[in-house]
């Protein structure tokens, strides 16, 4: 399993390879993945081993920056040589990141299948190359033969983490887990599993707010926003603030209302757990397909949208106004519900051991 550096490529490659042991429990898992990144903390805890590649993507601001790179893909590619001479794999699965380009080139090189998982409306670079001479490349939607060839496509929907896809877990439950008050409507705020700039940003600004409105909120900062994050909350009751949330299924089945970013993975998530959303595109990322994601459940109302140059000014009063309206939010919750998939992982996972 190669490819990682954020959870929108790290949760489901481990949902795959969860099912792949589920249908195979004698095969043996091999995560690769880039020094430093997210994967190296994710898939140890998650029961699987992982190998580090010296391996950066290119930089868009700064070119002196880059002029490692060459030098590190081909350092990469000796790492990767060896890893294969160790492991000896029988296929290879890539989830996007640069980390995935060294192993599933090689692995084509070499004739090992390949199978690639696109999660996004618009495929990475990294993708669009390798999954030319993939087996398969699965997909979350329809129109991918844009990026894919045709006859290799096969859409299956994005996997979710068993963990959320699976869970019983209550209300009562989840608001005990993070020691709220179950009396009170619960906002939850996720963006995404690096953080997000200007949601910490309107949510530290306005954070006197959700007290007057008789709300409190699960806050994940990212990071990079966890300090100035636990000041912003320091005293108050109602706030419960961290960098990132390891276990989501509480955090999923104590939330009233969402405020997300519109990343693939969190979409199917929150399709999963039918829960009421504000959606913040990040407004850099390839094609603007956060958006694209966004504006989809937004025209189906299953969610609602702000712009991430609006948020300073609308994300709070936004949320508060969602959080009081009892029939909209069984609107957005009944709509968002339509376009769950539960099974993409095993789906995957059945193709890829039906191929190798």
């Amino acid at each position: 399993m190669a490819g990682g550096g954020t959870g929108g490529h790290i949760f489901p490659a481990i949902a795959i390879a969860n099912a792949l042991k589920k249908l195979d429990p004698d095969m043996m898992i091999l995560f690769v993945g880039a020094k430093g990144k997210m994967e190296m903390e994710k898939v140890p805890q998650a029961g699987y081993k992982i190998e580090a590649l010296d391996i950066a993507g290119f930089n868009r601001s700064s070119f002196i920056k880059n002029i490692g790179l060459p030098f590190k893909l081909v350092k990469s590619f000796f790492k990767v040589r060896n890893i294969f001479s160790d492991f000896l794999p029988d296929a290879v699965v890539g989830v996007g990141g640069y980390s995935s380009f060294p192993v599933l080139r090689y692995a084509q090189q070499k004739g090992i299948p390949t199978f690639v998982h696109e999660s996004n409306s618009f495929a990475g670079k990294s993708n669009k190359i390798l999954g030319t001479k993939a087996q398969k490349v699965f997909v979350a939607s329809d129109g991918m033969d844009k990026f894919f060839p045709k006859e290799k496509i096969l859409v299956t929907g994005n996997p979710v983490r068993a963990s959320i896809s699976k869970s019983r877990i209550t209300r009562e439950e989840g608001i005990h887990f993070f020691g709220l008050d179950p009396g009170l409507k619960t906002v939850l705020s996720i963006g995404g599993s690096l953080g997000a700039r200007s949601i910490n940003e309107a949510i530290a600004e306005n954070i006197n707010e959700f007290s007057k409105h008789d709300l409190q909120l699960i806050w994940q900062t990212g990071k990079s926003h966890a300090a100035p994050g636990r000041e912003a909350a320091e005293g108050k009751n109602n706030i419960w603030v961290n960098d990132f949330i390891t276990q989501m299924e509480y955090a999923f089945a104590a939330a009233d209302v969402v405020i997300s970013r519109a990343g693939a993975m969190s979409i199917a998530e929150l399709c999963v757990v039918q829960k009421p959303v504000i959606f913040v595109p990040y407004p850099f990322a390839a094609e603007d397909h956060q958006t694209v994601n966004a504006k989809t459940l937004v025209d189906k109302n299953a969610g609602l949208m702000i712009r991430d140059s609006e948020v300073k000014e609308k994300l709070v009063p936004m949320i508060i106004e969602l959080a009081k309206d009892e029939d909209r939010q069984s609107a957005l919750k009944k709509n968002i519900g339509v376009l769950s998939i539960t099974d993409a992982d095993v789906r995957v996972a059945r193709e890829i051991l039906k191929s190798i």
